[in-house]
């Protein structure tokens, strides 16, 4: 009887185990971005991505579903494959820039948006918005209304929006890449601390 009390006990502990090892993480935060969070010309792994990964490497997983050029067209295209293969309980949409660059119908880009908003929900996933603002030099009408797209859809689709935060960036010495578009690898520490200090209450 004692050996089969101590067998019992010793199974109960691996099985114990084994799902302690299958939670490492506390979340899953999947980031389906473009340029910005794929790190468009800097060396691989100083994106803000790898550098909030690297922070919590011990808490949360950071899944980088991002491709340089995407669109939201791009994303809503690729996103159920990645909810289905990451199950993440966060789903970061940064995308929409390209949209905006290519002077694409801003309508298209709201409802692409919405889409992937819904895609996110219908698994359990819970969406992030990332604002998004053009160049000055796109006119002011459609870059306005670009802008507005984001607490828009924030309000009506009830989904928490991370606000544009980036323009000091743009007239800092040393942060922008030549191609005045792309933030340099000197900028990914102060993307990732924005970007984490709105994540962090919300995935705690």
């Amino acid at each position: 009887m004692r050996t089969v009390s101590v067998t019992l006990t010793f199974k109960r502990l691996c099985c114990l185990f084994i799902l302690l090892g299958a939670n490492t993480y506390g979340s899953t935060l999947l980031v389906l971005g473009d340029s910005l969070s794929a790190g468009y010309g800097i060396n691989q792994g100083s994106g803000w991505v790898d550098l909030l990964s690297d922070d919590w490497k011990d808490q949360h997983q950071i899944i980088n579903g991002s491709i340089s050029g995407d669109t939201t067209g791009g994303g809503l295209h690729r996103l159920p494959l990645l909810l289905k293969k990451f199950a993440p309980d966060y789903v970061l949409l940064e995308l929409g820039g390209n949209d905006g660059l290519r002077g694409q119908p801003l309508s298209l880009m709201k409802n692409n948006l919405r889409s992937m908003i819904k895609l996110c929900r219908e698994v359990g996933a819970e969406p992030i918005l990332f604002g998004m603002r053009l160049p000055p030099n796109y006119g002011r009408r459609y870059s306005d209304a670009f802008a507005a797209v984001y607490p828009e859809l924030s309000a009506q689709e009830n989904v928490v929006l991370i606000p544009f935060q980036l323009e000091e960036l743009a007239v800092t010495e040393g942060m922008i890449q030549a191609d005045g578009l792309h933030p340099t690898a000197l900028a990914q520490p102060i993307i990732k601390q924005i970007i984490k200090d709105h994540l962090q209450p919300l995935m705690d």
